[in-house]
């Protein structure tokens, strides 16, 4: 089984919305607005086993000092083989010397951020306006 791990890869909406889905993440609702989103993203990082897409995460950045992960997803039927870290690792070739990399995690997510050196934020509190009904 060959895993292919894909810099600014080609997604097609429906191999995304399916990835979405199959996470239980309410973006899917949205495809038009979530194919934009990821492919105006600073970085997308595609990883597909033998053509399908298992796994996607995007970066959105200043270029300099800044980088936000906002997604980072893997289809549960491939999750605990190391395929999030494979993305987290091609996005570090892009974004180690940046001043602050922000993320977003919750439930069993956060120890697997810890595990690839996220900390939790201080005192800082996570706050947003948001519209769905996941995460």
């Amino acid at each position: 089984m060959t895993i292919e791990i894909s810099l600014d890869g080609a997604i097609a909406e429906n191999e995304v919305v399916e990835l979405y889905r199959a996470n239980d993440w309410s973006s899917a609702d949205k495809p038009a607005q979530l194919m934009a989103a990821l492919r105006n993203s600073d970085t997308l990082v595609t990883v597909r086993i033998g053509g399908r897409l298992v796994g996607l995460g995007n970066a959105i950045s200043d270029g300099h000092l800044v980088v936000y992960y906002p997604h980072l997803l893997v289809h549960p039927d491939y999750q605990g083989r190391g395929i999030g870290r494979r993305i987290i690792e091609a996005m570090q070739s892009r974004y180690a010397g940046f001043h602050q990399q922000m993320l977003t995690a919750d439930g069993d997510a956060v120890g697997f951020y810890e595990s690839v050196g996220f900390q939790r934020a201080g005192s800082t509190a996570p706050m947003w306006i948001y519209a769905g009904m996941d995460h």
